[in-house]
């Protein structure tokens, strides 16, 4: 029987008017420590977000989001919350913020393919059904 791994994912969303609260979801952040896996992914449906959000400046957006994968991957170049360990950067990348980009609530799964778990939770909570 496959060793089963607890994961904590959040859903990264972007929130062009805070004060409404909607939101559309655009990737996925996931914490696997018995895996030893942490990792952000981001797909932007660009007409989508457009007609949601046509005011909002989709470029000035794009370096936020490549931030928080950044800091998973714990490059040099993210600054400081890069170099801490990886439960960490998953906590301070999901607190709370009232920003345009934010993470859903903390969820727990378990899976015994850690390495498919965000392709599986692009697709389940990202991708627009087909």
């Amino acid at each position: 029987m496959p060793t089963l791994h607890t994961y904590d994912y959040a859903v990264i969303r972007v929130v062009p008017r805070v004060e409404r609260e909607e939101f559309i979801n655009v990737g996925v952040i996931v914490s696997c420590p018995g895996a030893r896996h942490l990792q952000a992914a981001i797909e932007i449906d660009v007409a989508r977000l457009q007609a949601f959000a046509p005011q909002l400046d989709q470029q000035a957006l794009q370096p936020w989001l490549d931030a928080i994968v950044a800091i998973c991957r714990g490059d040099a170049a993210a600054g400081p919350i890069a170099q801490l360990p990886p439960r960490a950067r998953f906590h301070f990348l999901t607190a709370k913020r009232s920003s345009v980009v934010q993470t859903s609530v903390t969820h727990v799964g378990r899976t015994a393919r850690p390495e498919g778990i965000v392709e599986h939770l692009l697709e389940r909570m990202v991708r627009v059904p087909r």
